[in-house]
């Protein structure tokens, strides 16, 4: 059965009204129009970008608690009393959803409160896994795991919690992927994210040698020193020696429509 969860802020107009902050529909999360009230106080500002600020925040913290992030955004709708205060929110915005570019509708309309100047409201898709470890870019790809090559060989495993800052991050982790293919010695690469947003990379190569040339490449290591300063809120490198590796692969079924 598909799963079906309610997800509540502790916002006093969920309970007066009848809503959840968000509701999780398998793989969906549909998030209510949110507003720029703090609902820990229910207090909110007078000033339509720090709504917009605490909006995103709401958002987030619902998002969070669905096993997503902002980059499985899919559709945003903007509305807002006066058109004229949404250009001031634009970098506000562009924060949260630059990167991952989703659909989007600004609507013009009178709100609930006079205080509230916007409320947003998104859907999301959970990716398992996908913004990009990244959320994957490679989804299009058949899913197929690195083949188990002859021992001994070397594994660098790496695991990353991402920051909402992914500027630049799809480019540069192609960029990344391509390049790794030139070392001598490179055998292939696996990637997969839990839905709570860790990141799994393991990369393998044949041997140490390999594994020192693409540690000390000067493109991967400005993109670490990036990855510090901008796309890793934490992160760990593990790196072994295999000395055990074996395989299976289920035979197909000759009755199953993908089997030619």
């Amino acid at each position: 059965m598909t799963e079906r969860r309610a997800i509540l802020s502790g916002s006093t107009f969920e309970w007066q009204i009848g809503y959840a902050r968000a509701v999780v529909d398998g793989d969906w999360v549909h998030v209510s129009g949110t507003t720029g009230f703090d609902y820990a106080t229910m207090t909110i500002s007078d000033d339509v970008v720090e709504q917009a600020e605490q909006c995103l925040r709401n958002i987030e913290a619902a998002l969070a608690e669905a096993e997503c992030t902002f980059a499985d955004v899919v559709r945003v709708r903007y509305l807002l009393p006066d058109r004229q205060d949404f250009e001031p929110c634009w970098p506000v915005l562009r924060r949260s959803f630059g990167d991952v570019q989703p659909a989007a509708t600004m609507l013009m309309c009178g709100l609930a409160d006079p205080r509230m100047k916007i409320e947003i409201e998104v859907s999301a898709r959970r990716r398992f896994p996908p913004h990009g470890g990244a959320m994957s870019n490679h989804s299009e790809a058949p899913v197929a795991p690195v083949d188990a090559y002859e021992p001994p060989y070397y594994v660098a495993v790496f695991t990353t919690v991402r920051t909402q800052d992914q500027s630049d991050y799809s480019e540069t982790d192609a960029r990344l992927e391509d390049l790794v293919k030139d070392v001598p010695g490179y055998l292939g690469m696996d990637h997969a994210q839990t839905p709570g947003g860790l990141g799994i990379t393991v990369s393998y190569f044949r041997d140490a040698d390999a594994l020192t040339q693409w540690r000390t490449n000067a493109e991967h290591r400005a993109a670490q020193q990036r990855g510090r300063a901008e796309w890793y809120q934490s992160y760990t490198l593990h790196v072994a020696k295999v000395e055990r590796s074996n395989r299976f692969t289920r035979a197909q079924d000759p009755q199953s429509p993908t089997a030619g």
